[in-house]
């Protein structure tokens, strides 16, 4: 500046005209930049955002369809989501905001090779780090009075640096699942009895076909051979059926 002004009084003004075309020149470019920075970066936190909201949608779409209960505790205790199948086996038409104590008051677990403990002492545990049986049986009595077997698995949630987020928790009836056992295999019986009369009907059909190939004529048996060899076929197809049936009851026994 010192220099600019003597040369100013002296009269020795510098040709400054470049320079001063050059540098909005130049910052125009750079706000330009700048502004297209901005703009995709709004453009990925609106992808990012998107992206979130639709795996959030999904995660709660599956955990809403899941058949078992599905339930997740806070670190307070305090149930926070509750799937509806954890409501119809709880009994409870909302149990969000009730306490774990509130939904089992004084259930207690059956560990296997564990010592019985209450219930709400097996969260407690969970929810504080303590070593526990992740899987565990008890008897649960819903609000309505009825009393259900049912299996827990406690899963707790934790963020990267190891802090408890809260507990995530599975219910299975035991009961229900034994009944829903019982109508598949019912189901089973019957598909059986009716694959093997089709089988029955298969084996007259092909043996009319065979009869009818040795005793028509050239069209006739040309004919009668086809029936034959496609019954023949189904009757494969149905006999596989009927021995995969029977190692699936096998299985179930």
């Amino acid at each position: 500046m010192r220099m600019l002004r003597h040369r100013m009084v002296d009269g020795e003004m510098p040709d400054t005209s470049g320079a001063k075309q050059s540098l909005p020149l130049q910052a125009y470019t750079v706000i330009q930049q700048l502004k297209q920075q901005k703009f995709a970066l709004q453009n990925e936190q609106q992808q990012q955002r998107r992206r979130s909201k639709t795996s959030e949608h999904i995660t709660a779409a599956i955990i809403a369809n899941l058949p078992v209960g599905m339930m997740f505790v806070a670190p307070h205790g305090l149930v926070r989501q509750a799937n509806a199948a954890a409501r119809r086996i709880l009994g409870f038409a909302s149990p969000m905001g009730m306490s774990v104590a509130q939904i089992f008051h004084d259930s207690k677990t059956f560990p296997e090779g564990g010592n019985e403990i209450k219930v709400t002492d097996a969260f407690a545990d969970a929810l504080h780090g303590k070593p526990h049986d992740d899987v565990f049986q008890t008897w649960h009595a819903t609000p309505n009075g009825e009393e259900r077997s049912l299996e827990v698995t406690l899963i707790p949630v934790r963020m990267p640096g190891g802090e408890i987020l809260g507990l995530a928790s599975v219910f299975v009836d035991r009961g229900e699942a034994a009944a829903l056992r019982q109508a598949q295999l019912i189901r089973a019986e019957e598909s059986a009895e009716l694959v093997l009369k089709v089988r029955t009907s298969l084996s007259t059909i092909r043996e009319w076909a065979e009869q009818m190939k040795a005793d028509g004529n050239g069209g006739t048996r040309g004919l009668a051979g086809d029936i034959s060899a496609e019954a023949g076929n189904l009757e494969k197809v149905v006999g596989q059926f009927l021995a995969g049936n029977e190692k699936a009851k096998g299985a179930h026994a």
